[in-house]
């Protein structure tokens, strides 16, 4: 039979309650929101037990004992009489045991609902004892939504209800409240809770249904920013430093002297390298939209890299030494990528504003975090005629601040008193790699 979808509390809002309350509270609530209906069911058979034996042993609306207390009141051969005994004997021991079973019943209200329905019909025809009647007609509409079904259980418990106040001798004001009382509100009551649980369960579902759409919004926007991106690199990055290799290969081919030579030749390697790099950014930004295997990338930078890096600037002239400290073992892949970047854009800063200084870049690995220092000494002074250092803007340790916010570290950048300049961060490892 139909039944009525159960409403729960979704990942999202289970999110937020574990960062308003915290983790235990939160599993609590989970463990109670996951078992409340049987524990429902529970005290409801608990607490109805008692109603339903002080209905049942109540005098007056007894079917038995209004047919019995007839043949008990004319002079009767004695086994005649012992047989009324016994049969009031009988009906005061289903009077004993059907409030237990209506408890039973009641656990399997949501499940097997007829089994309430038809002993609630039993004890109201032949005990008058409306309780198991009021709360299954309010199981039942609140519940489930055959509605034909819960029309003929209700055109039942209105003929029992009148049956039984027939033989009583009910007078009309009894018989009315109590069908009142003992049909119309619990069902009244039962078709307005069900409704209103249907009715939440749709908006909590709908609800979902537009969070998720927001996500998928969220996500094509980012992919389609992501493809925008690579087609300005492309565009316009890409191109300028294409020409840069070509020219500088052909000032290699036509240097006047050996020493431009290998200046030039230096610059096409960098450039060419610098290409490469540039390919595998544009890969990484076009796998989310063109599918994976349309855009190949190489591996990313990690902390092993770091020696090819530091020997590449040696060659450029640049004097660094590398340090390594703690228990070097493989890290978290964001972790050791932006520990790179660090030391690249780091690298690239003390090239630019300090050339000629010793530069030391120190890596340690803690139990708990990750610490990347790279720290330079100060500018030797200008030869005279040598060019001024370009005056950078800043964009660097920008993009490299972005980084160390997605990676949830911190970075500090500044001046020591004599000159010299540190690049510090320190990255939070959150697994073994």
């Amino acid at each position: 039979m139909p039944r009525l979808r159960g409403v729960f509390y979704g990942e999202g809002e289970e999110r937020r309650l574990r960062a308003a309350f915290g983790d235990g509270p939160v599993r609590l609530w989970k463990w109670w929101w996951e078992r409340r209906h049987r524990l429902a069911d529970w005290f409801l058979a608990v607490c109805a037990f008692p109603w339903n034996a002080l209905f049942t042993l109540a005098p007056g609306g007894d079917l038995i004992r209004a047919l019995t207390a007839p043949l008990l009141a004319v002079d009767m051969p004695s086994p005649l009489q012992f047989a009324v005994l016994g049969t009031q004997a009988l009906a005061l021991a289903l009077a004993l045991v059907l409030p237990v079973a209506v408890s039973l019943t009641l656990l399997v209200r949501r499940t097997r609902p007829n089994w309430l329905m038809s002993t609630a019909l039993v004890l109201l025809l032949f005990f008058g004892n409306p309780v198991p009647c009021m709360l299954g007609l309010y199981s039942y509409a609140s519940w489930f939504t055959d509605r034909r079904r819960l029309a003929l259980w209700s055109a039942l418990m209105v003929a029992a209800v009148a049956g039984t106040s027939l033989v009583s001798q009910n007078g009309i004001a009894v018989t009315f409240l109590f069908l009142v009382m003992g049909v119309a509100l619990p069902l009244t009551l039962g078709l307005w809770v069900g409704t209103r649980r249907q009715l939440i369960g749709n908006l909590r579902e709908r609800a979902e249904r537009l969070e998720r759409e927001q996500h998928l919004l969220a996500d094509r926007a980012i992919n389609a920013e992501r493809t925008r991106i690579a087609r300005e690199m492309h565009d316009v990055v890409a191109h300028r430093v294409s020409m840069m290799v070509l020219r500088a290969g052909g000032l290699e081919v036509n240097a006047p002297d050996e020493r431009t030579a290998e200046a030039a030749g230096l610059i096409r390697t960098t450039g060419r390298k610098a290409l490469g790099e540039l390919r595998e950014i544009l890969g990484v930004l076009r796998e989310s939209t063109d599918g994976p295997g349309e855009a190949p990338t190489a591996p990313q930078p990690v902390l092993s890299d770091l020696a090819r890096l530091v020997g590449e600037w040696r060659s450029a002239g640049m004097g660094v030494e590398l340090v390594t400290g703690g228990r070097p073992r493989p890290l978290p892949a964001q972790a050791e990528r932006t520990a790179f970047r660090v030391v690249q854009e780091a690298l690239t800063n003390a090239g630019r504003h300090a050339p000629g200084a010793g530069v030391q870049v120190r890596v340690d690995y803690g139990e708990r975090d990750l610490e990347v220092a790279v720290s330079n000494e100060p500018r030797p002074p200008r030869a005279p005629g040598a060019p001024e250092p370009p005056r950078g803007g800043g964009y660097g340790l920008a993009g490299l601040r972005e980084r160390i916010v997605l990676a949830e570290g911190t970075l500090t950048a500044g001046p020591y008193p004599d000159g010299g300049w540190q690049v510090r961060a320190v990255l939070p490892l959150t697994g073994d790699g």
